[in-house]
């Protein structure tokens, strides 16, 4: 967005730094001078949206002295004290401001109501006690609202924050080769155009800026899609949110990203950076109806006007494998949802996702193929994508009516055996490339599914990896977070000092919730809640990291739209249900003109809870925080309509 490479989407930092830096952290604290010097502080964290009545509820006490012993209430916001309890010992040392940070249980206050958690005069934000249904259906309405705001083209939906349509050029867009671009995305040398135009209309914006990426679209559609057929009273319902249209028009753009006819994959629309004789997206800050007129006939700004979309390879080239999984997840996913009520639709879905998938390159040589500059979006993991694309290719096939002509094949076992080997593949490489559900590593939702498929009447011999093998790669992600969780004073599953925090966050509360589902059993409850409310406040800074979900939330996002038609305040309107990057280890800066600034100063008001090499800071300027993208948005609603099922289990 500021002209420079996207720091959030740097490579993940491996563990073993993280923990270099927790430690100096926490060395840094033992040779501070105490905290307690001036007066004493302390704060509490909750989940700001709210905690279900029957699940695990817990609160945090940060404080620069020790409170050990002393009680804590929680409290209606009308008056009366429901609960009381005793400040245990502290879990750990945060900062040196806040050297001693407490749990605060409270699993004992079902009531339905509006309460706060009280620690001597310190008092959390006002949160409820609802049924699961009351808490998260408001969250994924708001949610849906994003992507609603994310829509480019013809068929955008109006809100206090869109007005109009917007790149209608992008209907008759030129398409090109890829160019060779420096770190940034600057040009080195003019894109070699195709002489061919096509309609790249349509799609979601990536993130604050307006580019469009097949690498992100196709990800969010799969999770969407996921929803939708999984949810169907939370996602799908008449009333309150219901992201069918939504996720359908998701796949449409992407059935124009793919010529099924020629065979030929285009991947992105737009470009980043410019160079001296080219405007680019992230060199300009505007509303994005300005773009189809940008800077009337000046040559600089020709590729703001009329944006290039850029091919992946010549027609029946071997498709990028991360590209070629999720896409062929994605339509695979169209069929299950839409084979009933569309079939015409879901036929050509099925047929797209068995022709991409047939010709990924499943020995990839050097980067893939994500975006351009790779630096944007780094991804060198590919087995995980190839599992996930077969495993719903193989659940399309389980129930499947008519089949469109043409299938490569039309047995869901040979799917099955697909998955099952890419899965092995996977679980070969080791713990070094496993994380949570995001992004970069969707074995969360692969396996999920892929055992899901096994049980549909698989059999497992013969193949690579059985049921309790992949169940077991599921189980072993979340180990991982486990130990993470248990060092860390707020419980959380996932480093704060890396990048994507709160995606990752609401990614490991879905894992949490899948292999519950999957077992039978509540193993992960506990983890299920709290990992989503750290996501929702219930960490150092008291943020939640969606916007509008909750009383405290990013006011000053790096979003155009938000920054230049919405409040910097946290008044109306806001860009509600918007996953923001989160705590990072990696400040950024940088002012592009046109920028509204935000109102309450430099945003570095959250500096003083920042701690074991982590930050955040709400600041239109620091992308690295408080941007957010469809990526980072999706699994949140996966997050939210699991709490409305398991939150009923419970």
């Amino acid at each position: 967005m500021l002209g420079v490479a996207d720091v959030r989407r740097t490579p993940r930092r491996q563990s073993a730094i993280a923990a270099c830096a927790a430690t100096l952290a926490l060395l840094a604290l033992a040779l501070a001078p105490s905290a307690a010097r001036g007066a004493p502080e302390a704060v509490v964290r909750v989940d700001q949206l709210g905690y279900p009545n029957e699940g695990s509820k817990r609160a945090y006490l940060m404080s620069s002295v020790p409170e050990a012993g002393a009680p804590f209430v929680v409290a209606r916001t009308s008056g009366p004290i429901v609960y009381t309890g005793t400040v245990a010992e502290p879990s750990a040392a945060w900062n040196a401001a806040f050297p001693y940070v407490y749990a605060l249980d409270f699993d004992p206050v079902t009531a339905p109501g509006t309460y706060r958690v009280r620690v001597g005069p310190s008092a959390s934000p006002a949160f409820r006690i609802a049924s699961p249904q009351s808490l998260y259906s408001p969250a994924l309405a708001n949610a849906l609202y994003f992507y609603e705001n994310e829509r480019d083209g013809p068929e955008y939906v109006p809100s206090a924050l869109r007005t109009a349509p917007a790149h209608l050029n992008d209907a008759r867009a030129m398409t090109y080769l890829t160019p060779k671009v420096n770190v940034n995305g600057g040009f080195v040398r003019e894109p070699e155009s195709l002489g061919r135009r096509m309609d790249a209309s349509g799609g979601w914006w990536d993130a604050g800026d307006y580019l469009k990426f097949v690498q992100t679209t196709s990800y969010a559609v799969d999770v969407m899609l996921s929803g939708v057929r999984d949810f169907p009273a939370a996602m799908r319902a008449r009333h309150g949110a219901d992201f069918t249209d939504e996720a359908r028009f998701g796949v449409e753009w992407l059935m124009k990203m793919w010529n099924e006819r020629t065979r030929t994959l285009y991947y992105q629309v737009g470009i980043g950076e410019g160079n001296h004789s080219t405007v680019g997206d992230h060199d300009i800050w505007r509303l994005p109806q300005a773009d189809d007129t940008y800077g009337g006939s000046d040559p600089r700004d020709r590729f703001i006007r009329n944006r290039p979309v850029f091919r992946a390879g010549p027609p029946g080239a071997p498709i990028s494998p991360n590209l070629a999984g999720r896409l062929a997840a994605a339509f695979a996913l169209c069929y299950q949802d839409f084979r009933e009520s569309e079939p015409g639709l879901a036929g050509r879905c099925l047929l797209d996702g068995e022709s991409i998938f047939a010709l990924a390159n499943t020995e990839p040589q050097g980067r893939l193929l994500t975006v351009i500059p790779f630096s944007f979006y780094p991804e060198r993991e590919w087995r995980d994508d190839l599992e996930l694309g077969a495993g719903e290719l193989a659940l399309a096939l389980e129930h499947a009516g008519p089949l469109p002509r043409g299938l490569p094949h039309r047995e869901p076992a040979y799917y099955v055996a697909q998955a099952a080997t890419w899965a092995k593949a996977y679980l070969r490489r080791g713990p070094s490339v496993s994380e949570g559900l995001n992004l970069y590593d969707v074995s969360g939702l692969a396996d999920y599914d892929l055992v899901r498929a096994m049980r549909a009447g698989a059999d497992e011999r013969g193949l690579a990896a059985g049921e309790a093998e992949t169940l077991g790669g599921l189980r072993a992600k979340l180990v991982q977070a486990g130990e993470q969780a248990a060092g860390d004073p707020f419980g959380f599953g996932f480093p704060w000092a890396q990048s994507d925090t709160a995606s990752h966050g609401d990614g490991l509360a879905v894992m949490a919730a899948e292999y519950d589902s999957l077992t039978g059993t509540h193993e992960y409850a506990g983890e299920q809640i709290g990992w989503l409310g750290n996501v929702l406040g219930a960490n150092p800074w008291g943020v939640s990291m969606i916007v509008g979900d909750g009383s405290v939330f990013p006011d000053c996002l790096q979003h155009q739209v938000a920054n230049l038609a919405g409040s910097l305040a946290g008044g109306s309107p806001v860009l509600a249900g918007a996953v923001v990057e989160g705590p990072t280890d990696e400040p950024s800066s940088g002012e592009v003109e046109g920028m509204r600034r935000c109102e309450e100063g430099p945003g570095r008001e959250y500096a003083r809870f920042d701690g074991q090499g982590s930050l955040f800071e709400d600041n239109v300027q620091a992308f690295t925080s408080t941007e957010p993208a469809i990526d980072l948005t999706a699994t949140s609603m996966l997050a939210f309509a699991w709490e409305t099922v398991s939150g009923a289990l419970r």
